[in-house]
């Protein structure tokens, strides 16, 4: 497995160029959230609690060692839907349609964000390793918290899915809730539980091997 050892200083990060990602104006986006969760949010809403066990949650801990709500947020999502179930569900490998009332809301950016792009070869000269994408959770926790602090103009990190064949996956952070970027309303946003979308999932569950509840 590649080495993949700790973040620097934001300062020495900021001596390597980062490569920047732009999404345009008008770039469809998925996400599957959950409304009934232990911390429920909405189809826009940027999670200001955490760092959680998402890979690249920049949120830090409190004075206890403990996550918390911050000014620091984040919203992961994806241009692909299939995208976003491969990362929601990984743990089980099964698409649950009712724990915790999850939806996937379909939205248009209003504004085009610029991205820290994992997915290339800038992890390896920042001193990182493509393990990032797929390595310990912690260790990206770590250097998403650098990233965030070394390039604050950019407003997220574009990275590859490990679950959906490096598929383009997103974590937009409050730099981009700030300027507006998402919508005041989605395309579409409708609860996997709604039988309209079984089709969609069955295929879906397919196609990654995952089960289907």
């Amino acid at each position: 497995m590649a080495k993949f050892p700790r973040p620097d200083s934001a300062a020495a990060i900021q001596k390597t160029p980062p490569e920047v990602r732009t999404l345009p104006k008008g770039a469809v986006m998925a996400r599957v959230y959950f409304s009934g969760s232990a911390h429920p949010t909405r189809w826009n809403g940027f999670r200001q609690y955490g760092p959680t066990n998402a890979r690249f949650d920049h949120h830090l801990l409190d004075k206890r060692g403990q996550p918390w709500m911050q000014k620091r947020s984040l919203l992961y999502c994806a241009s692909n839907a299939v995208t976003c179930l491969a990362e929601v569900f990984q743990q089980t490998r099964r698409i649950d349609r009712v724990r915790d009332a999850p939806w996937l809301a379909i939205f248009v950016l209003q504004r085009p964000v610029r991205l820290l792009d994992l997915s290339g070869t800038y992890p390896t000269r920042v001193g990182a390793s493509m393990a990032i994408n797929s390595g310990s959770r912690v260790r990206a926790r770590e250097w998403a918290q650098r990233f965030y602090e070394a390039h604050d103009d950019l407003q997220g990190i574009y990275y590859a899915s490990s679950m959906h064949a490096n598929r383009p996956a997103i974590a937009l952070n409050d730099r981009a809730e700030k300027t507006g970027a998402l919508p005041a309303y989605p395309r579409f946003n409708r609860a996997l539980a709604d039988d309209a979308l079984l089709d969609v999932l069955k295929h879906a569950a397919a196609a990654l091997g995952y089960g289907l509840r």
